[in-house]
């Protein structure tokens, strides 16, 4: 798709609107919905405040919800060829498609540990990742304490946000 600016984005009707941002967050198109009556936005980062306000405002089962509907890193639906295309793009750009079966069944194991552990899925932005560094991250924030690994899942949740948004505005950001 081609990036475009806040006054195309402003002008989208609702389905529209809903079709192009409906993976913004990964598949919680119903975030989409509620943003599209918060037009106009001014910019990129006033789109991405609605986002992230929508999410914040959840209840605490609200947000393990958005995170629950992550998918592994290199997991099942990898495997399946079920992954959302941005999930597959930001995946294979962490090299977590050309895994040998060694690596796939760690982060298997690891991935099934920190479900039974915190009930949700790892979530990482695996764009600002690597193969190597997947499992390593994994294996260190099974350590956290829940409520603490909550906010981090979250935070990470945003940064994909961050960056899917700025795929599709064209920005080409730096940090977060």
């Amino acid at each position: 798709m081609q990036a475009m600016d806040i006054e195309k984005v402003n002008s989208m009707d609702f389905g529209e609107f809903v079709d192009v941002f409906g993976n913004v967050i990964e598949r919680c198109p119903l975030i989409a919905a509620a943003v599209w009556s918060q037009r106009p936005f001014s910019n990129l980062e006033d789109l991405e405040k609605h986002f992230f306000a929508f999410i914040d405002a959840l209840p605490q089962s609200g947000r393990e919800g958005i995170l629950r509907c992550h998918p592994d890193l290199a997991g099942r639906e990898l495997q399946q060829g079920t992954l959302s295309a941005e999930s597959l793009r930001e995946q294979r750009g962490a090299g977590l498609t050309s895994l040998d079966a060694g690596e796939r069944l760690r982060l298997a194991e690891l991935n099934g540990q920190y479900r039974a552990r915190f009930g949700f899925p790892f979530v990482l932005a695996a764009r600002r990742s690597d193969r190597a560094a997947v499992p390593r991250e994994l294996e260190r924030r099974l350590r956290c304490a829940p409520a603490q690994e909550l906010r981090t899942a979250l935070a990470e949740v945003k940064k994909i946000g961050h960056l899917r948004l700025a795929d599709l505005l064209g920005a080409h950001p730096a940090g977060l």
